[in-house]
């Protein structure tokens, strides 16, 4: 029997899967998420266009290991005005993401691919819409020293859930894609193929 194979390493979307008792493996895989998201931009794909090409990269990869199984490929991307926010890769660099996104609206695009059999038989994007305080740079700073390093490598330099949470004054959209996975679209397709325990 087909397995559900999670192509991430990700402790978030592995704590949604096993909350909404989904059964799973995990597998994570790498794939140059720079030079392909540098890649698409140049081309000028959307940002929900990128979620889901590395989102589905990842599904790939993965299949090649787990032939006969699905694999779950996943990707969140933020954009704000157009401009895509990789994850920061030091403080100082999740200093100037908070700043950037200080009193504005961003989105949150999380994608999900699975494969099987090295085809893709479903995908998802779901999004959200994150409207955030007028922060001072105190405010940054007193917030990073209680954050960090909780927040090193989320997108956004947050964690919407947790302290970031008061960061924000108003989340419209799907507060599943805002942890990274559009889960109810994907309940629904393990539904259709009998891997939901209920």
């Amino acid at each position: 029997m087909s397995r559900l194979i999670l192509a991430s390493s990700s402790g978030s979307r592995q704590s949604m899967l096993q909350n909404a008792g989904v059964s799973f493996e995990s597998a994570p895989v790498r794939i140059d998420e720079d030079a392909i998201r540098r890649s698409l931009e140049a081309e000028e794909a959307s940002p929900r266009d990128i979620a889901d090409a590395l989102a589905e990269f990842k599904a790939r990869k993965g299949a090649e290991k787990s032939p006969g199984h699905l694999v779950l490929g996943s990707d969140q991307i933020l954009a704000l005005k157009g401009k895509i926010f990789a994850k920061p890769e030091s403080r100082d660099e999740a200093v100037a993401h908070l700043r950037s996104l200080s009193g504005q609206t961003h989105h949150l695009y999380s994608a999900a691919v699975i494969y099987e059999d090295a085809k893709p038989v479903w995908r998802a994007v779901g999004s959200a819409r994150m409207s955030m305080h007028d922060l001072s740079d105190k405010e940054i700073d007193t917030y990073f020293e209680q954050a960090w390093p909780d927040v090193e490598g989320c997108v956004g330099a947050y964690q919407a859930e947790a302290l970031g949470g008061q960061l924000f004054s108003r989340i419209d959209g799907d507060w599943f894609s805002v942890l990274g996975l559009p889960l109810l679209q994907l309940l629904s397709y393990l539904r259709t193929r009998g891997m939901l325990s209920s």
